[in-house]
């Protein structure tokens, strides 16, 4: 994988936004594979709305967002009523966050956020625009990175080191059990228990560690007055989809 930019593709254009637009996607193109199968991604005809990518291979579909800055905390998207919509159709796309040096004209680092860790949670709802602008009242949303847990953002390059395409799609094979729909209306609970794991910081952790956000997650669902039986049930569906397992009473590993 090269990570430098080839600025000619963006010469004919005077905007800046067009020119990283088609610099970014060119790059992709060419530098990219899909990250379920491992095939090239195919570009979409410029007028094909919120998707940019697809792989012919294995059908996911992709969206590509290019940033001068490493996104933090927050993607600045677009409707909010489009996005929440989108969110009850499987033909939503996977975001690929693409963040670049600008001095350098290459890639520093690169991620993709499958479509199964985007549930409303992690929507938040932007302010109307005032009265006197263009589109008045329209309201947008932002897309909350702080709530996805770390396994939803698969990173392909990281601090401009390029991560083995085999962790690529093994990463990416390890959160499918996502796509079940009987799991639908439980993803909050899973994302926060994730979260919790996360925040843990190591790979091997006990029962009582994820207890100690008792509080936190009772203050996320203040209508669950049995908060460590809820911690428990998730954890053992963690469990039973493979991305944990338990190595002996109370203990467990992530895999």
């Amino acid at each position: 994988m090269n990570l430098s930019f080839d600025n000619q593709i963006g010469s004919n254009y005077n905007s800046a936004s067009q020119k990283i637009r088609v610099i970014s996607e060119s790059w992709l193109k060419k530098q990219g594979y899909c990250p379920s199968c491992g095939s090239n991604l195919l570009q979409y005809p410029n007028n094909k709305a919120s998707k940019d990518f697809y792989c012919n291979n294995c059908t996911e579909d992709f969206e590509l967002k290019s940033k001068n800055s490493n996104f933090v905390n927050k993607i600045t998207d677009g409707a909010y009523s489009t996005m929440i919509n989108s969110l009850r159709s499987s033909s939503r796309s996977n975001f690929f966050l693409l963040s670049y040096d600008k001095n350098t004209s290459s890639v520093k680092e690169l991620c993709i956020i499958p479509k199964h860790f985007f549930i409303p949670n992690i929507i938040e709802k932007r302010k109307p625009l005032a009265d006197n602008a263009r589109r008045k009242g329209w309201v947008g949303c932002n897309i909350l990175l702080t709530s996805i847990p770390h396994s939803g953002k698969i990173f392909y390059v990281r601090k401009s080191i390029i991560e083995d395409k085999s962790d690529v799609l093994k990463n990416w094979s390890k959160t499918l059990f996502l796509r079940d729909k009987s799991l639908e209306k439980s993803k909050g609970w899973l994302f926060d228990i994730m979260n919790c794991i996360d925040k843990i910081g190591i790979k091997d952790f006990t029962l009582n560690d994820v207890y100690r956000f008792e509080n936190m997650l009772k203050e996320l669902h203040p209508e669950n007055n049995f908060i460590k039986d809820k911690i428990r049930q998730q954890l053992q569906v963690l469990r039973d989809k493979g991305y944990l397992k338990f190595t002996n009473r109370g203990n467990y590993s992530i895999i």
